[in-house]
């Protein structure tokens, strides 16, 4: 069944829409709050497809996932006890909420700038860092270099590969899909 070449070429038109890039912001901004799709899926077919464009891309990436880490944080600080909390815990999170917390505390900090870097919901992240009441500095300090570490080198890799890059990846777009889909639920089931 090919399910993955048609969403990655569906992917790489929205790439080259006009607005792409208001909807690239919209969805960096979301993400770092609250949204589950992270913005490499846009950035990535944005990037290789206009590689002229892939340092504006990251940076605007960069600027708008800081700026929803920002929203996170505010969201943490002010309204876990309220809102956020029995959300959590009615969704099964609490556990993973507890998790995040003593990492903070062990780590303080570089769990901000790992989670920026890495595919760990850097959501999880901006949200304890505000019910945490970490300094607020530090935190847009290692949320700028994590995220921005991230996107850069997603629209370098995509730029340096281009158009070549963009029909080799469409090749093998199925395997890389269902091999996603496949480690995803592994990781799941061990998890759980």
């Amino acid at each position: 069944m090919k399910l993955f070449q048609s969403c990655y070429d569906l992917a790489l038109r929205w790439a080259k829409h006009r607005h792409a890039g208001r909807y690239l912001v919209g969805l960096s901004f979301a993400e770092s709050m609250f949204f589950p799709i992270p913005p490499d899926v846009m950035l990535a077919p944005m990037s290789m497809s206009q590689p002229h464009r892939a340092w504006r891309y990251a940076a605007l990436t960069t600027l708008a996932s800081v700026l929803g880490g920002i929203g996170g944080y505010v969201l943490g600080y002010f309204a876990f006890d309220v809102w956020l909390e029995p959300i959590i815990l009615s969704a099964g999170y609490g556990e993973k909420l507890d998790t995040t917390m003593s990492w903070f505390e062990q780590y303080g900090i570089w769990v901000v700038f790992l989670a920026g870097f890495s595919p760990i919901p850097y959501k999880i992240f901006t949200i304890s860092a505000g019910i945490l009441s970490m300094a607020f500095a530090p935190f847009i300090i290692a949320s700028a270099i994590g995220r921005g570490a991230r996107f850069f080198l997603v629209a370098g890799l995509m730029r340096w590969g281009g158009a070549a890059m963009e029909a080799k990846l469409r090749d093998y777009v199925e395997i890389l899909g269902w091999a996603t889909v496949v480690i995803a639920v592994i990781a799941y089931l061990l998890l759980h």
